[in-house]
């Protein structure tokens, strides 16, 4: 697929599309006229990517630990450093602390909505 189809199936710009690229977060094959040739998998793969940068984690170490993604089940480094746990270990804690404020949040906005449609006898709207 070509880079404007990923850009709209994904809702990322091409701009950041190809910042991916450069920074061999994903890849492209090139058609005989140059156009980036991008195989569907990749819709996934800048899903993914965006999820763990909002989470806070840099590209750097989204690079590393992309291909371990793929198959969580068979997550293996053969040379593991204390360095890139630790790394791992604190994006995991902020990524759960995010969470955690996440959910206040939204609970707090919730009874907030509930509160001001039973206050104006606004009825909620049908569920899916």
């Amino acid at each position: 697929m070509r880079i404007g189809e990923l850009s709209r199936l994904t809702e990322t710009s091409r701009r950041l599309l190809r910042y991916y690229e450069t920074q061999g977060l994903i890849a492209a094959a090139r058609t005989p006229n140059g156009y980036r040739d991008y195989d569907p998998r990749n819709v996934a793969r800048v899903r993914q990517i965006r999820g763990l940068l909002d989470a806070g984690l840099p590209t750097r170490i989204i690079k590393q630990i992309l291909p371990c993604l793929d198959q969580p089940t068979t997550i293996y480094f053969p040379n593991p450093t204390p360095e890139m746990l630790a790394t791992l270990e604190h994006e995991r804690d902020r990524m759960t602390t995010r969470i955690e404020v996440l959910t206040r949040n939204r609970d707090a906005i919730s009874t907030y909505v509930t509160t001001v449609r039973t206050r104006a006898r606004i009825p909620a709207p049908p569920e899916d």
